[in-house]
């Protein structure tokens, strides 16, 4: 997901987003450990996005409160 896309959505479409991309690499971590994954760039890629959306978060609800 690009950084554009994720600053247009408001916070609670972020949190929401931000719930499920962690349900999913939990996912993705058990099929890595159990040999059922053939993507592992995948989870980098979810790691990567779910840093984004936080740095997003914070940078909303820090202009939020000021």
């Amino acid at each position: 997901m690009k950084m554009r896309e994720i600053r247009d959505k408001s916070i609670e479409e972020l949190k929401r987003l931000l719930l499920d991309y962690s349900d999913k690499r939990l996912d993705l971590n058990f099929k890595m450990a159990n040999k059922q994954l053939k993507n592992i760039r995948e989870i980098r890629d979810l790691r990567k996005n779910i840093a984004r959306i936080q740095m997003v978060l914070l940078e909303k609800e820090k202009t939020i409160k000021s």
